[in-house]
């Protein structure tokens, strides 16, 4: 009976045809189509998931299992999905609760599951992993440049475009935009109007926007990218790296046995 547990639960290509199946289950049943028939084949999915992670609990032992990356993720699914079930014996007259609510809306995380059967994604987790690491400190400076700017806009223009900068929390939202290149127009324009569009006034808010534009959106997001992205793919060249470290190291000892 073990190995036949074995031999189901830790295939992975049945794992994954179970996770597809579940996926179009949960898709169906947002979208409205909802019935007996689905509600009982998403059960017996999630009972599948659970008895899935207790064979695997069984064959790596509780500390095995959890240590691993992808397990905690799923094991994590696993018991969030585990609410779904009591949910059916809940009578209807209670079935509209908000909390029941939240814990049948988290299926929708199982689509998390199909990632880690993709190929060499795990490769793009770590190459991401590197790239915060190595970028923290420029995206932190940039978003307490944006901090900072937000105040300074909110303080200013709160008046003038309060839709954008009455509040901090809105002001800060609008430097956000303007760097990323959205509504950077349509917001100077809305302020410049409040002045008088054709005065120095507007003209000056106008100067001071496009600066703006310029050095957050252009210059500060195109050296974000270009630091995050040469992070990312830094790993694909640790192969040719460590080659061309023996190659060095071996022109090196030619040099001193030639002296």
């Amino acid at each position: 009976m073990k190995q036949i547990l074995r031999k189901i639960f830790l295939n992975d290509k049945f794992i994954l045809s179970v996770i597809l199946l579940n996926s179009v289950l949960i898709y169906m049943q947002v979208a409205g189509y909802e019935n007996k028939t689905m509600l009982a084949l998403d059960t017996i999915c999630t009972l599948i998931f659970l008895i899935e992670m207790l064979v695997k609990h069984a064959e790596y032992g509780l500390r095995g299992y959890w240590k691993d990356g992808w397990n905690k993720l799923d094991g994590t699914l696993v018991i969030l999905s585990l609410p779904s079930i009591a949910a059916l014996f809940i009578p209807n007259d209670y079935s509209g609760l908000s909390l029941l609510m939240i814990f049948r809306l988290l299926r929708v995380l199982r689509f998390f599951r199909v990632l880690h059967f993709f190929p060499n994604f795990s490769k793009v987790v770590q190459g991401f992993k590197t790239a915060m690491r190595q970028s923290y400190a420029i995206l932190l400076s940039f978003a307490v440049i944006i901090i900072i700017f937000g105040l300074l806009n909110c303080s200013l223009f709160k008046e003038a475009d309060p839709e954008h900068f009455q509040t901090p929390l809105r002001s800060i939202y609008a430097v956000f935009q303007i760097c990323t290149v959205e509504g950077w127009y349509e917001i100077p324009n809305t302020v410049a109007a409040y002045y008088g569009a054709s005065t120095a006034v507007g003209e000056v808010i106008r100067i001071y926007f496009c600066m703006l534009l310029i050095l957050g959106g252009i210059i500060g997001m195109s050296f974000i990218n270009s630091i995050f992205v040469d992070a990312m793919v830094a790993d694909n060249n640790d192969d040719v790296m460590a080659k061309l470290d023996e190659v060095q190291k071996s022109l090196d000892e030619l040099k001193e046995k030639m002296k």
